[in-house]
């Protein structure tokens, strides 16, 4: 098929059907600037608030004064908050090295399975 000198098909609309510059393929959808949920929580998260401490003043984080309140609750033998407070121990501070340390060993058929694909293509272990 072709319009005048543009060959329409596929992949190829047609001239007429085209965005023109600047127009967008979705108008009603999300405007420039707004913020998603990561974004909101984050500079949420990072607002500071003023705490009394032993009868001083202090300044945490949301962020700070939540893992606090968390710890404490735990440590006062609050079983929720000892579930949540080890679950999020375990998924952000579990080290690289103790990862790779719990991976399974490859089986005798995989590894041979591997070698005979090395040895196929070449490649020297």
């Amino acid at each position: 098929m072709s319009n005048g000198e543009y060959d329409v098909g596929y992949k190829k609309p047609p001239k007429k059907g085209q965005f023109k510059p600047g127009e967008s393929g979705n108008p009603a959808g999300r405007p420039k600037g707004t913020k998603n949920l990561k974004t909101d929580l984050q500079e949420e998260m990072s607002e500071k608030i003023s705490v009394m401490e032993r009868g001083n003043q202090v300044t945490y984080t949301k962020q700070q004064a939540l893992v606090k309140t968390l710890s404490t609750k735990a440590l006062k033998g609050d079983l929720r908050a000892i579930n949540t407070l080890i679950s999020l121990m375990n998924r952000l501070l579990v080290d690289e090295e103790d990862a790779i340390a719990e991976e399974k060993p490859v089986s005798t058929s995989d590894q041979a399975l591997f070698d005979a694909f090395l040895k196929r293509h070449g490649v020297e272990k």
